[in-house]
């Protein structure tokens, strides 16, 4: 009998770098100025961002049932694309021994 078994994980594969388009993004959404919040007719909050080629333009990003709500999820996304520009600058030593 032969038995085939294959592991999978995220961080197995080469990490792909971000090409300069995905990091002006990233530097845009980190920005709290370049959101908004929006109520919705079903009295939902949307979360968008301003669009980088258009300025008039919004892209909404998630629904939430209150604004506390919607402004958390804003200071979320900003923290996770702060925290990838981070690593674009490399790995970051958290622990030296000696």
């Amino acid at each position: 009998m032969t038995l085939y078994h294959r592991t999978y994980s995220w961080n197995s594969s080469p990490q792909q770098q971000p090409d300069q388009s995905m990091i002006n993004l990233w530097n845009h959404v980190a920005e709290k100025a370049n959101w908004r919040i929006v109520q919705l007719p079903n009295g939902f909050y949307q979360t968008e961002y301003k669009d980088l080629e258009d300025e008039d333009t919004w892209i909404d990003v998630t629904r939430r049932e209150t604004m506390d709500g919607a402004e958390a999820a804003i200071d979320g996304s900003i923290e996770h694309y702060s925290k990838k520009l981070e690593f674009l600058k490399g790995p970051k030593v958290v622990k030296t021994f000696k």
